[in-house]
């Protein structure tokens, strides 16, 4: 009998196999401590083959970044349907961040912490990805204030300075929120879209009917 022929694993999916170990390895040490070895060993391959694919570790973590960048910004476009109304869209896409946050914690930690802490080009990577939602969330936020104004008839007196400002505050705390969930036992997607919509929803509520809170 013939030697049975062992089937070659196609590129593609081997990449994606080094690209999870690295994703998990980097999430869960850090940039500095994390080491090719270690990468290697995890995926079941070896440190050359790692190099031969995937270059250097910059590279490869730069990789890590960029996919885990276009699942979440994925997740959050898919989840919000256009026809719906902008708070119903605001809860659809909180939801799901809220979701691929919790579900690929190693994932978010690469983003929300080690992407942006050592530097350029990690830095610059991570900022392209929260622009992108930032973009998103003031689309909503002026779809809102315009839909407020038709049907009250009222100015909701939001500037493009007002949903900007108001867009990067609740990104903020979105991302935060999700960091923090992630090491709470027991806390779910669910209520953590919740608190958030709350918390912005409430406010947001109150500037679109011309209520503005000032100092005394």
């Amino acid at each position: 009998m013939g030697a049975t022929k062992v089937k070659r694993m196609p590129r593609a999916v081997r990449e994606q196999q080094m690209m999870d170990a690295a994703v998990q390895t980097f999430g869960q040490r850090g940039y500095q401590a994390a080491s090719m070895d270690e990468i290697a060993e995890l995926a079941g391959v070896s440190k050359p083959l790692v190099y031969l694919y995937l270059n250097s570790k910059e590279e490869l973590f730069t990789a890590c970044i960029r996919r885990e960048a276009k699942a979440l910004l994925g997740a959050v476009a898919a989840a919000a349907d256009a026809r719906l109304p902008a708070e119903e869209q605001l809860w659809a896409g909180l939801l799901a961040f809220f979701t691929h946050t919790a579900e690929h914690p190693d994932g978010w930690a690469v983003l929300s912490r080690q992407a942006r802490t050592h530097g350029e080009p990690f830095a610059s990577e991570a900022a392209q990805m929260r622009d992108e939602i930032v973009a998103y969330v003031g689309t909503l936020i002026g779809a809102a204030a315009k839909a407020t104004h038709r049907e009250t008839q009222r100015d909701p007196e939001l500037a493009e300075r007002d949903v900007a400002g108001l867009s990067q505050a609740l990104i903020g705390a979105a991302e935060s929120l999700a960091s923090w969930a992630n090491e709470t036992p027991g806390m779910t997607a669910w209520e953590s879209a919740a608190t958030m919509m709350n918390f912005a929803w409430a406010g947001l509520g109150n500037l679109m009917k011309s209520e503005r809170w000032s100092p005394r």
